[in-house]
């Protein structure tokens, strides 16, 4: 039994470094426009959430991004990243 819960445990640490690695590839389309209009402020939300569930890289380029938008954009990023990590 310690077997199969020691894996279990391994499968979610997984899960979760291969959803961060999804919520950055977001940021990344938006923030760039790969098959999208670029949206700084969705790009933050993403990147924001990424580095919530734990990419480093998620969290440098936030840092980035928000030297170039401003503090309502910003804002506005932060509450839609708050209202998508109560939803899910």
């Amino acid at each position: 039994m310690a077997r199969f819960e020691i894996l279990e445990q391994g499968v979610g640490v997984m899960g979760a470094s291969a959803q961060a690695d999804i919520l950055f590839e977001l940021g990344l389309m938006y923030a760039t426009g790969r098959d999208c209009d670029v949206d700084v402020i969705a790009a933050h939300k993403w990147f924001n959430i990424a580095a919530i569930k734990g990419s480093a890289r998620a969290a440098e380029l936030r840092s980035e991004l928000s030297v170039s938008m401003s503090k309502s954009d910003i804002a506005q990023a932060l509450r839609e990243a708050r209202e998508w990590m109560t939803m899910h």
